[in-house]
């Protein structure tokens, strides 16, 4: 609509809306502040955590242990269970602060015209129809349509994610349904005023403008469990299924046999106590944590800790270009002067590179030609380079890069500002799409240095500057011209022409009239924001770990293709994508060939929502990259929402799961790295933590069947599984990386966390554990004897049998570091944790069979030398067990194959 339109359809007009009308429009549309939704109560997330399969039977066998008058087990269940739901609290009650963050990004006040007089409001008391004030430094109060501008731009960074502030204009926009970021003549809330000023109708408040929509969809969407969580969720349910049915046959089996009731009953809590991996929780959350130390080394900071191993499972990774893929450092990487092409090297702010002509290096300072063009880039520019800590342009990037080219050859501008000092300037303005400086020579004389696009400067020049000396420029040569910066333009460069003119000495005022006519045209420099060398590499490491690679930018699709072919995105069958496509598409369609797509280009908030929506809907583990406002929804629904550290804004930051302090892709391909390598070393954990409870299972239930007294009691088992079992847990949470874990393909999101072939071994190990200590345990008693079982015996034969179960986990724990590979092969001494953890299990051990306070906790007698020695015998017989399990894998493997 033109300026006229939207006065009509708001009712308003120059002098703005009545104070009356103004109050009505307020209790009608409401006031201009995104709202937030309510969340859960503290209480109710805190009750939640005891939402879970093994919690409710860990806290069942508290409560029996206390009917039995069994404090003790009691006191030290009811501790894990407490302790496992404060930390399963604190992770959720840190709940989103995203709307926070973007409540921080609104402007407190405005300045608005009311009845004709201009006055100061509170930002959330505007109103559709007011006409608002807006001026360097403001940020923009509502979405508004602009009516008046004076070299009015904003910078809109925070909704499209592109750095470069966007000039705005009056006039109405010819094509419709355009994206945000070519909306030309609107101003969004929370953007943010860097030039000029300009008048405009506020059309939208709160929860209706661009930035309220981005506040809706963070709160509608919902976050999806992580792979781990699900997986977790369905071992907990089968062990439940699995301990009470395991109870249920012992007990049963104890009352057929006419056994004491009380004894059934004690001996199926036992069951139940042995058959639960009471530390899996805090093991589980520790290797996390662990992990998210070892990522930040990596550059990647997690805040949450699902997210560590989701990483680990991602099949998809959508990321930004400009910052992430790129350096978002403009770079002057090619020249055009006299028929010559020149190429500059090194990319970035860091004004070192050298310049090279067809491979032979040059100097640009024996190049008249190219010396000039340098000189001009440098002489009509606003921006500077400066060093602090690195190198970095205040003012325009474009600008900026004109200036480190220079400063590569060798020009600085400082210097050439004192001998060409400025006596005049013609901004530069989108409608001329030129920029003008006059100087003064050495010599006395006024030059003007001229910059834009191509086709304006070449339309404005007669003649060319060529070998020293200025030649006419005839028609057929400015055809040429323009083919050449077709050409540079295909390569995704933004190209400038440069030019000059020598003027009258009688000039006193400068306009574009009299200075920008009759040119000198001298060249082109062309720049980009070049991709990251590293970003290269992380793109086909990718590739090779079966991980897709996609781009998303607000871009336009030219410079979007140009970029993924130097990153190797664009392949075969590979397609591009713009917004406008996918307005076009329905979900249908779109998920048909979201798999295809490699970039998209020109997209807004809600495409990268029904991006990461069709890529879940194939089954994917989505990883979303993103830095700005608009990146909120999008990075809260993926499986792994990745948020910029250095140019996030903080709604990103909170809506993420997981932020890269460099902003480089390649630090989230080495985040997907360490993923995996924690995914493997949970999987260790977990096989040794049930093959383990697998062992304790079975010797108490054979043993039961058999006609044996209970061979551990709960408590025993309790120390086994949440103390000696835990330091070699948590050791094999930091085990080595294995080799080539980034050249496999990502694991089917549907394969459990205990596979078949898991489960098989799980057994094997059990039943090797079962067996050595009954036998033990038997011996001990005096099974095989002619006198039967002595039952005054029982508590060392207990004593034997505990400690076996130790020993035989200690050992085990070796065996688990690969299922493959032979421990002696690996290494025993590779991770030294294991080592330093199964020392303090072996010391907590012995304090418990040989000092007497713990002997009464936990009814074990010192055992003799020998004893002691026959036990780390045959425990360590688990190592020869193992090893043949592991040789028949790998043959069947093989077989496979």
């Amino acid at each position: 609509m033109n300026v006229e339109s939207v006065e009509a359809a708001l009712k308003t007009g120059l002098s703005g809306v009545k104070k009356e009308e103004a109050k009505r429009r307020l209790e009608e549309f409401g006031p201009n502040i995104l709202q937030e939704r309510k969340g859960p109560s503290a209480l109710r997330i805190f009750a939640e955590q005891f939402k879970n399969y093994l919690i409710m039977i860990l806290i069942a066998a508290s409560i029996i242990a206390i009917f039995l008058g069994d404090l003790t087990d009691a006191f030290v269940i009811s501790v894990v269970v407490i302790l496992n739901a404060l930390l399963g609290f604190y992770q959720e009650y840190r709940a989103e602060k995203s709307i926070e963050a973007l409540k921080k990004l609104t402007a407190p006040r405005a300045i608005v015209i009311r009845e004709g007089h201009e006055e100061e409001i509170p930002a959330s008391e505007l109103i559709p129809g007011d006409l608002v004030i807006i001026e360097t430094g403001d940020r923009v109060p509502a979405d508004i349509r602009i009516s008046e501008s004076t070299k009015l731009e904003i910078d809109e960074s925070i909704l499209t994610g592109e750095s470069i502030p966007v000039k705005k204009r009056v006039e109405r926009l010819e094509v419709k349904n355009l994206p945000v970021s070519d909306r030309s003549n609107m101003a969004y809330m929370s953007t943010i005023v860097t030039r000029g000023r300009g008048n405009g109708y506020v059309v939208s408040t709160g929860m209706k403008t661009e930035i309220g929509r981005i506040a809706e969809l963070i709160q509608t969407v919902e976050h999806e469990e992580t792979p781990l969580q699900i997986k977790l969720k369905d071992l907990a349910k089968k062990l439940t299924y699995a301990v009470i049915l395991i109870c249920v046959i012992v007990f049963l089996t104890g009352i057929l046999r006419q056994e004491n009731i009380f004894d059934m009953f004690l001996a199926a809590v036992g069951l139940a106590v042995a058959a639960i991996p009471e530390s899996l929780p805090a093991v589980v959350t520790i290797t996390l944590a662990l992990g998210v130390q070892r990522m930040a080394k990596r550059n990647a900071v997690i805040r949450k800790l699902p997210a560590v191993q989701t990483l680990g499972s991602a099949t998809i990774i959508c990321s930004d270009k400009t910052g992430t893929f790129t350096k978002n450092e403009m770079t002057v990487t090619k020249l055009y002067t006299n028929n010559n092409v020149y190429d500059v090297t090194n990319i970035g702010y860091n004004p070192k590179g050298e310049f090279y002509h067809e491979d032979s290096k040059v100097n640009p300072r024996e190049i008249p030609s190219l010396e000039l063009l340098l000189t001009i880039g440098t002489l009509c520019n606003n921006a500077k380079l400066e060093k602090n800590e690195t190198w970095h342009i205040i003012g325009d990037p474009t600008e900026g890069a004109l200036i480190v080219a220079a400063e590569k050859a060798g020009l600085k501008q400082e210097e050439l500002g004192k001998q060409f000092p400025r006596v005049g300037e013609i901004p530069f303005e989108s409608e001329r799409k030129i920029m003008s400086t006059i100087h003064k020579t050495p010599e006395g004389k006024k030059i003007a240095y001229v910059k834009g696009a191509a086709e304006i400067i070449l339309n404005l020049s007669s003649k060319k500057y060529s070998d020293g000396q200025i030649r006419e420029l005839t028609t057929k040569e400015k055809t040429e011209l323009l083919k050449i910066n077709q050409n540079m333009a295909s390569d995704a460069l933004r190209v400038l022409a440069m030019a000059y003119r020598e003027l009258p000495e009688e000039y006193q005022e400068y306009t574009t009239e009299n200075v920008e006519k009759d040119l000198i045209f001298v060249g082109f420099e062309g720049m980009l924001d070049p991709p990251r060398e590293e970003a290269i590499m992380a793109v086909q490491t990718s590739k090779k770990a079966g991980i897709k690679v996609v781009m998303i930018t607000g871009d336009n699709e030219f410079t979007a293709r140009s970029i993924a072919r130097k990153l190797g995105l664009l392949e075969g069958d590979s397609k591009v994508l713009t917004g406008a496509d996918l307005e076009n598409m329905s979900e249908a369609q779109l998920d048909e060939v979201v798999q295809e797509v490699a970039v998209y280009a020109r997209v807004s908030p809600e495409h990268k929502l029904r991006i990461v929506k069709s890529l879940q809907k194939k089954d994917h583990i989505v990883a979303m990259s993103g830095d700005g406002v608009n990146d909120a929804p999008a990075l809260r629904k993926a499986d792994i929402g990745v948020a910029m550290g250095i140019t996030g804004t903080d709604v990103a930051k909170e809506a993420s799961d997981m932020i890269l302090v460099d902003d480089n892709f390649a630090s989230s391909v080495a985040a997907v790295e360490e993923g995996r390598t924690i995914y493997n070393n949970i999987k260790k954990t977990v096989y040794f933590l049930l093959s383990t409870n697998a062992g304790e299972i079975l010797t108490i239930f054979i043993g039961l069947i058999i006609g044996l007294p209970i061979p551990v009691i709960a408590v025993q088992i309790l120390w086994i599984n949440l103390v000696t079992d835990s330091f070699p847990a948590l050791a094999l949470s930091v085990d080595p990386p294995e080799k080539g874990v980034m050249f496999r393909h990502p694991r089917d999101p549907g394969e459990p966390v205990i596979t078949k072939r898991m489960l098989y071994n799980m057994v094997g190990v059990g039943t090797l554990m079962c067996v050595s200590t009954l036998l033990l345990y038997s011996f001990t008693l005096g099974v095989f004897s002619s006198f039967g079982i002595n039952y005054a015996e029982l508590e060392l034969a207990r004593t034997i049998a505990f400690t076996n179960l130790v020993f035989l986990q200690l050992f085990n724990a070796f065996n688990t570091r690969s299922r493959r590979e032979s421990i002696f092969k690996i290494g025993l001494f590779s991770n030294k944790y294991l080592v330093l953890g199964t020392i303090i299990s072996v010391v907590l051990q012995l304090a418990v069979v040989y000092l007497p306070p713990l002997q009464i906790l936990f009814r074990t007698v010192s055992l003799s030398p020998l004893e002691l020695g026959v036990v780390i015998l045959v425990s360590s017989s688990i190592l020869v067990g193992a090893e043949i399990m592991k040789f028949f894998d790998r043959r069947l493997i093989r077989n496979k194959k």
